[in-house]
């Protein structure tokens, strides 16, 4: 299968873990109708979804039903045995997409963006590659995870809800919420009703402004959120799920949250363990969003700040904020500030939720985004001529053709932050596609990083190699323009931890399992 036959499939990553599994070459052309379906109506929702009936009602055209496919699904799903009339069955519905895949070709070529579509196809074999990887898991520690999940509970609640009080039992109490933020004079968000608005987000936005809260922010979260039955964990020990390409407005990934280790709360991620002789990467871009804003933009100033390696005290220099010689150790406070604007600013956000976020008066941040302005006019300038265009048009596309239909309902802020996040999944997809054809073992994307696996005596080039990939890249879609990343190695036998984010909560929370894991043994014994 050479360049010269085009594979047409839905959702092609389906088909090509069949082909690895059963150690087929995969195609090197792919148009997957899904990609071009998810990007004709992106930031619209057709009545009968995405999915390949959808893709038909869409243009008219006859169908199964749904119940049928769904039986059909389940019954191949099942595993087997099959009966001589259920293999017949299975092979007639797997006829039925292909003969709908004929006749829906025809309809859709016209909205077909060539030669650019080829690229989302070819983004399907990697997630079918990185699928087939996935992510090793420390299967002794989620056992016994599994087995205390209740004990840790309970442990945590005693142990985190002294000083605030809000705890009765396993039930967060409102009433006494509200008292502990009255005691304590800490300004909380209400919706429309005057309720407390309790939601993850607003806990993490007021943790920034008000550290104390943090720990009940983080123990609401793996409370309400964690739900280790859910995690997908083969008999291998591989964390694997559907990768979800082109979900999201952006084009990003959208994994299940319970499914995918990089899921749930932070603290879990270290589960992620090498197994023995091996080693992975963690491999992301520095400051990607920044650098796509300086590229895209063609803001000169930008682009030197990014160059610089450090753009939060760069820009603090430009604006005379800081002297020349000022380094990150000497003038944390102030590139901190300067690091939550520049930040701020590709989501558009305006000088009251600046002000809000760095818990500083409206004028600190008001002169904030004034330097901003006068630092990077020409990345201003850009940005709000997005907007404008999306307003004007009613779209806006990256680089590679990804398109975002703006039909109403759209603020300004999702608005300007779009080219940065949709030409980030680009880079991602591209760099994506390229390692896992380079032969190098992609346990999955996150965000803005990729997690390699490689033997430990071959892990530095791995990761070399795959930070050449990412900085070509950047350049493919960033029109030359580099962007570099960091990469964090971590070989057997230590495990994955983001640094100064859940290590604590980890080793809080194995201590609790091993505590109860000994006092169960003492009890049966």
């Amino acid at each position: 299968m050479d360049e010269s036959v085009l594979f047409v499939a839905y959702f092609s990553s389906a088909e090509w873990s069949c082909f690895l599994s059963l150690g087929w070459p995969l195609p090197e052309r792919v148009l997957d109708l899904w990609c071009e379906f998810r990007n004709l109506l992106n930031g619209t929702h057709p009545t009968a979804g995405f999915s390949l009936l959808g893709c038909l009602a869409y243009f008219g055209m006859d169908s199964i039903n749904t119940t049928e496919k769904q039986a059909m699904r389940e019954l191949a799903m099942s595993g087997g045995p099959y009966t001589e009339q259920q293999m017949e069955s299975l092979l007639d519905y797997c006829q039925s997409d292909v003969d709908a895949l004929h006749r829906l070709l025809p309809k859709m070529m016209p909205s077909i963006d060539f030669p650019r579509a080829l690229l989302r196809g070819r983004y399907m074999c990697a997630v079918a590659k990185m699928e087939h990887v996935g992510i090793p898991i420390d299967m002794q520690m989620l056992s016994l995870l599994r087995r205390q999940w209740e004990a840790i509970r309970e442990g945590l609640i005693e142990s985190i809800n002294g000083p605030f009080g809000v705890y009765e039992g396993q039930s967060f109490k409102r009433d006494r919420f509200a008292t502990y933020l009255t005691q304590n004079e800490i300004p909380w968000p209400r919706t429309e009703r005057g309720q407390l608005r309790l939601d993850n987000e607003t806990f993490r936005e007021q943790a920034k402004m008000f550290p104390q809260i943090n720990p009940l922010r983080e123990l609401r979260h793996t409370l309400s959120e964690l739900k280790l039955e859910k995690l997908s964990v083969g008999e291998d020990g591989r964390n694997r799920t559907l990768l979800r390409p082109f979900a999201s407005r952006s084009g990003r990934n959208q994994p299940s949250n319970n499914q995918f280790i990089f899921g749930p709360s932070v603290w879990l991620r270290s589960l992620i363990r090498p197994e023995k002789g091996t080693s992975i990467a963690y491999v992301d871009w520095s400051q990607q969003e920044l650098g796509i804003a300086a590229a895209l933009s063609g803001d000169k100033g930008l682009q030197k700040a990014y160059d610089s390696g450090d753009p939060y005290l760069e820009f603090a220099k430009m604006a005379g904020a800081v002297p020349t010689n000022a380094t990150k150790q000497s003038h944390s406070a102030e590139r901190t500030a300067f690091k939550v604007c520049m930040l701020a600013t590709q989501y558009g956000m305006s000088e009251h939720g600046l002000a809000k976020k760095l818990n500083k008066p409206l004028a600190f941040a008001r002169n904030l985004l004034r330097q901003h302005r006068e630092a990077f006019p020409v990345f201003w300038r850009w940005s709000q001529s997005q907007v404008d265009s999306a307003m004007l048009s009613k779209k806006l596309q990256t680089v590679f053709g990804w398109t975002l239909r703006t039909v109403g309902g759209d603020n300004a802020r999702s608005l300007a932050n779009f080219p940065m996040q949709a030409n980030g999944a680009e880079m991602m997809r591209l760099a994506c596609s390229m390692a896992t054809e380079a032969e190098i073992r992609v346990c999955c994307p996150v965000h803005d990083a990729i997690l390699v696996e490689a033997p430990t005596s071959e892990i530095d080039d791995v990761v070399k190699k795959t930070q050449s990939i990412m900085r070509e890249a950047s350049r493919l879609v960033l029109d030359g323009y580099d962007l570099e990343s960091d990469a964090k190695v971590i070989r057997y036998p230590d495990r994955y931890a983001d640094e100064g984010r859940g290590t604590a909560m980890w080793e809080k929370v194995i201590g609790l399992a091993k505590e109860s894991e000994r006092s169960a043994q003492v009890v049966s014994s």
